[in-house]
């Protein structure tokens, strides 16, 4: 993603793990890439954004205590299946998409 106002790119990185120390690596790698291949002169440092299904705290910040580059962890939690069930679909949400009509361009 590219962050408009920043003006810097915001690698994200979706685990369905627990936080374990080598994604930092596997991001530095990520930002590495996008840095070569896609930031100009004028934009700010790439930032990375691992999100693991838990972490442990201690870990991340003895893991992130010498990172040269911006890399934030966070934590998801999943929908808890009652509120999962009212939701619809994939299915269901592409008849939806389907049905909806895109104006003409001018």
């Amino acid at each position: 993603f590219y962050h408009t106002r920043l003006h810097c790119y915001v690698v994200i990185d979706l685990k369905v793990v627990d936080f374990q120390p080598e994604f930092v690596g596997k991001m530095n790698f990520y930002q590495t890439t996008v840095d070569k291949q896609l930031k100009a002169d004028a934009d700010g440092p790439t930032i990375g954004i691992i999100l693991c299904r838990g972490k442990n705290k201690t870990v991340v910040e003895y893991t992130l205590h010498q990172a040269r580059k911006p890399v934030a962890v966070a934590g998801y939690r999943l929908l808890p299946p009652k509120l999962k069930a009212q939701l619809p679909d994939a299915s269901q949400l592409k008849q939806v998409v389907a049905e909806v009509e895109v104006p003409d361009e001018p």
